[in-house]
């Protein structure tokens, strides 16, 4: 079976974060007779057409080089909606990528179009799908999801986008739940992103006292409460940042104004690898993000055996069970994040044990096998629904 895959967001070479996990998919995939094709955006450095791992990936120009700047900073959506350069930007981008969505179709005959957020790939495949007669699936992820709530002059291109989709799924059950209080009739099934399991992995002993942020460093993220209940605690503990983002000039200025500057290291973007290392040593990983679609960092974390601290908020929820695989906190409660990190410092034992349940419950959940599992079944029974 042939699928290709629309992106915004897929790894530029071997290692490279953003889209990791669709790569994970598309390689999981072969094993169950699958083979993937990928269309993503241009960017500088990046030659027409590649292939990582085996997968190829054909990438579509959407401006001159020095302004193809929507794809990989993750605020896509953000700078669409403040500059009317980006605005621009994204006509000529959603040109480009039906253009070569329809060209290689043209070629690699898919079975199935599988678009990855519902703006702009589920857009291109909509348009795709009613073109050439390809059924379409929609994965939602979560920013896109955000988005559909907020903006409410997107709504009905969200919903017509849903409408088109032969199956919709979510990336957890929180997502899916969001979805349907916009659109009743949606019914998307959940299937997560999967995590790869041979990378992700515990190693050596952990530090003492060293808590690991790893995202964006944006509101929605909440490094911001990490950074107040650190303030707040009855033990001496360092955080680790690990991310790049709009704010963080605040965040260290916060930092300053808190009096903990000095146990702060920031790091900026670190590889897949790097950021394996600092899983792998953290005391803890504090995810206290709200409103997130899954959480693949608590689900990375968890691989690695690392405990994790996170908000009862969003998708988190499917990842860290209370006090079975992690430990979860009241969105933007300082005071009840910082008692956990004490706690966790406090309780080394009880901390391992979280660790260790965590990576059982992550590898029978987000693993590629599963993951390709899934989603396997749910391309070939839209084969099969188009058939009847």
């Amino acid at each position: 079976m042939k699928v290709l895959f629309l992106t915004h967001s897929f790894p530029r070479y071997p290692g490279d974060a953003p889209g990791s996990f669709l790569l994970r998919l598309a390689v999981a995939l072969r094993a169950k007779d699958v083979r993937v094709h990928v269309i993503a955006p241009a960017a500088p450095g990046l030659s027409e057409k590649d292939e990582i791992e085996g997968i190829t990936v054909e990438r579509f120009r959407y401006a001159p080089r020095e302004h193809e700047t929507l794809a990989y900073t993750g605020s896509m959506a953000q700078d669409v909606a403040s500059s009317w350069k980006a605005k621009l930007a994204m006509v000529s981008y959603l040109g480009g990528d039906l253009a070569r969505a329809i060209s290689v179709s043209k070629s690699f005959q898919p079975a199935i179009v599988h678009a990855h957020w519902w703006f702009p790939s589920g857009v291109i495949g909509q348009w795709m799908s009613k073109l050439t007669g390809t059924p379409l699936v929609t994965t939602l992820h979560g920013t896109d999801v955000r988005m559909a709530k907020a903006v409410q002059a997107s709504r009905p291109i969200f919903r017509a986008v849903l409408k088109s989709s032969a199956r919709i799924t979510t990336v957890s059950s929180w997502l899916a739940s969001e979805v349907t209080a916009m659109m009743p009739d949606a019914r998307p099934d959940v299937a997560p992103m999967p995590v790869n399991a041979a990378r992700f992995a515990p190693s050596g002993s952990r530090q003492q006292n060293r808590f690991l942020f790893a995202g964006r460093l944006n509101k929605q993220k909440g490094l911001d409460h990490l950074l107040r209940a650190v303030a707040a605690m009855t033990q001496s503990a360092m955080i680790d940042v690990v991310g790049e983002g709009s704010d963080a000039h605040s965040l260290r200025l916060l930092a300053s104004q808190l009096g903990i500057s000095d146990r702060v290291a920031w790091h900026g973007q670190l590889s897949q690898d790097g950021l394996v290392k600092m899983y792998q040593a953290a005391t803890a990983v504090v995810v206290p993000s709200t409103d997130e679609g899954l959480g693949l960092v608590a689900a990375e974390a968890q691989l690695c055996e690392a405990p994790v601290i996170a908000f009862r908020s969003g998708g988190l929820t499917d990842v860290v069970q209370h006090d079975k695989t992690g430990i979860l906190v009241t969105p933007a409660d300082v005071g009840e994040l910082a008692r956990a990190l004490d706690g966790i410092l406090c309780t080394p034992g009880h901390a391992a044990g979280l660790g260790k349940a965590g990576r059982e419950f992550a590898l029978s959940v987000f693993s590629p096998e599963r993951a390709a599992r899934d989603y396997s079944a749910i391309y070939r029974s839209v084969i099969g629904d188009r058939a009847q």
